[in-house]
C-alpha cells in the first residue's frame, strides 16, 4: 500500500472513531412558535432523568409560559453565564461549564440563537457542535422558519424577515427529528387561551403571524422537511434489499401514438393515487431514428412527451436497439417498483410462450421484486 493510500485509510478510521464518540443529536422542529417543543423537551428530560440518565438543562426558554414553566421544577440546571454588553447584563449558555461537568444528555434550546459578541462561537448551533463533539447527547428545538433554505420561502408566507438562521447541514447532524405537529384551529386556541404569548400581543398575533392560510402552509412545510430527513436516514441507515421502496413507476411507451397517451394517462393516475414519482421511458431504435420515423409519428411522439411532462412525468429518451435491457438498466438505476407497458398487439399468450425478449424482462422483474402492469 502506498503512503498517500496509507494515509487516507488512517484518516478514514479515525473519522469513523470520532463519530463513535459524537453525542446524540435530537431536534423538535415545528412550524411556529407555541406549538409545544420545549414543553416536549423538557418532560422528555424528566423521563430520562426518572430512568437514571445524568440529564443537565444547559439553556432552556419558557417565554413565561405557565405549563412550560412548571416542567423546569426538579430539573438539574447548569447556571446560565452573566456577560455585560453595551450597558446590560445579558445572560447566555454556558458552554465551558457544560463541557467540563460533562454530562450525558443535554437540553439546549432556541438552536438558531445569535451568541452575544465575544463568545467563543457566534451561533447556538455551534456551540451544540463542540458539545456534540466532546461525547455528550443534546435535545435541542427550532422552528421551521429559522431554516436558511427556507428562509425566502417563509417570508413570503409570512411577510416577516427571519435575521436568526441555521443552515441545513445542521439537520444532517442529527440522529432523530421529531415534528411537534398541531392544526391550525388547535395553535389558534392555544393562542387565545394565552398559552404562546401575554394576553397584550393576542390580537396583534391573529392579525399577522397566527392566520390559519399561513400556518396551513407552514405546518406543510414543516411535514414536508421531517419526511425528507426520515427518508434520507433510511435511505444510509436501512440495508438496500430489507428497505422498503417508496413506490416509483416507469411508463414504458412506443411510437404507437394511441397507445402511448393510453399507458401515460395510466401511470399519471396511478402514481397520483399513490402520491409517487413517475418516469416516462422511450427506447429509439435506430429504426426510429430522425431521419427515418415518419413526421406523423414524430409529432404524436412529441405530443406525448408533452403530455406526460404537464401530468408531471419525468420524460427519458434513450437510444438502443436492446430495448427490454434499457427498460431493465433504468429500473434497477431509478429503483423502479412499478413498470407499466400498453397490451401487445399480439395474443398474450403468444407472446408470453414465443418472445423471448419479453420472457427476459418477466424473468429479470421477478428477481428484483418490480411489479409489471399491462395497461389496456
Amino acid at each position: 500500500m502506498s503512503e498517500e493510500n496509507k494515509e487516507a485509510s488512517a484518516e478514514h478510521f479515525f473519522e469513523l472513531v470520532k463519530r463513535s464518540r459524537r453525542g446524540k443529536f435530537k431536534i423538535y422542529i415545528g412550524m411556529s412558535a407555541g406549538v409545544g417543543k420545549t414543553y416536549r423537551m423538557l418532560q422528555e428530560a424528566h423521563a430520562l432523568l426518572r430512568n437514571g440518565i445524568d440529564i443537565q438543562i444547559g439553556y432552556i426558554e419558557t417565554h413565561n409560559r405557565a405549563e412550560t414553566q412548571a416542567l423546569i421544577e426538579g430539573l438539574p440546571l447548569i447556571p446560565r453565564r452573566k456577560i455585560f454588553y453595551k450597558g446590560k447584563e445579558l445572560e447566555e449558555m454556558d458552554l465551558v461549564a457544560i463541557l467540563n461537568r460533562h454530562p450525558e444528555v443535554v437540553i439546549v434550546d432556541e438552536l438558531a440563537h445569535t451568541n452575544v459578541e465575544g463568545s467563543k462561537n457566534s451561533k447556538r448551533w455551534q456551540d451544540v457542535v463542540d458539545i456534540l463533539d466532546a461525547g455528550i447527547s443534546v435535545i435541542s428545538a427550532v422552528n421551521i422558519q429559522h431554516l436558511e433554505s427556507m428562509n425566502q420561502e417563509i417570508e413570503s408566507i409570512t411577510g416577516i424577515p427571519i435575521t436568526e438562521r441555521i443552515p441545513d447541514k445542521v439537520l444532517e447532524l442529527t440522529d432523530e427529528i421529531v415534528n411537534i405537529d398541531l392544526t391550525a384551529d388547535e395553535l389558534i386556541d392555544r393562542l387565545k387561551e394565552g398559552k404562546i404569548y401575554d394576553k397584550s400581543k393576542i390580537n396583534i398575533a391573529l392579525q399577522n403571524f397566527f392566520q390559519a392560510d399561513k400556518i396551513l402552509q407552514l405546518r406543510e412545510l414543516a411535514l414536508r422537511e421531517v419526511a425528507h430527513h426520515v427518508e434520507r436516514k433510511i435511505n444510509i441507515e436501512i440495508p438496500k434489499q430489507i428497505k422498503l421502496r417508496p413506490e416509483k413507476f416507469l411508463a414504458c411507451i412506443s411510437s404507437n401514438a394511441e397507445t402511448a397517451k393510453a399507458v401515460i394517462r395510466k401511470t399519471a393516475r396511478l402514481a397520483s393515487y399513490y402520491r409517487s414519482t413517475w418516469i416516462v421511458l422511450y427506447v429509439q431504435s435506430s429504426s426510429e431514428s430522425g431521419n427515418r420515423i415518419k413526421l406523423d409519428k414524430q409529432r404524436h411522439l412529441i405530443n406525448n412527451f408533452k403530455l406526460a411532462t404537464e401530468l408531471g412525468g419525468e420524460v427519458l429518451k434513450i437510444k438502443s436497439d436492446n430495448v427490454t435491457q434499457t427498460i431493465m438498466q433504468v429500473a434497477d438505476e431509478r429503483e423502479i417498483t412499478t413498470i407499466c407497458i400498453g397490451k401487445p398487439h399480439l395474443n398474450l399468450f403468444q407472446v408470453i410462450l414465443r418472445t423471448a425478449v419479453f420472457n427476459q424482462l418477466l424473468k429479470h422483474i421477478a428477481s428484483t421484486d418490480t411489479d409489471l402492469v399491462i395497461l389496456s
